[in-house]
């Protein structure tokens, strides 16, 4: 019987990362503000005022220098946003190295 190969933490990571849909832009965040607005750059060059939902306020912690990707507002979509997903390290290193993140400065 064949041996199961065993994932590790870093695949399982990759597995589930989540990649940009159409509207969707990569950001990293440049500032807390204050209750649950961010200060995010986008990678499409625009700075926004972004959100963190009540779905994900109690779940995911955001801080500074965090990737993260943003749901641009259908009003105000050049200044505002919502935060759908927070990347790991791992995650954005990976969206690095395949090319999806152009103009931001990921560590």
């Amino acid at each position: 019987m064949p041996k199961r190969q065993e994932l590790t933490q870093e695949e399982i990571e990759i597995a589930r990362i989540r990649i940009p849909k159409e509207g969707e832009v990569l950001g990293a965040v440049e500032m807390m503000l204050g209750g649950d607005k961010l200060r995010v750059i986008c990678d499409d060059g625009k700075v926004r005022i972004c959100r963190i939902p009540g779905k994900l306020r109690k779940k995911v912690w955001v801080g500074a220098g965090d990737l993260v990707l943003i749901q641009p507002w259908k009003v105000q979509s050049n200044e505002r946003g919502d935060i759908i997903f927070k990347y790991t390290p791992v995650q954005a290193n990976w969206l690095k190295r395949k090319g999806f993140i152009k103009t931001l400065q990921v560590e």
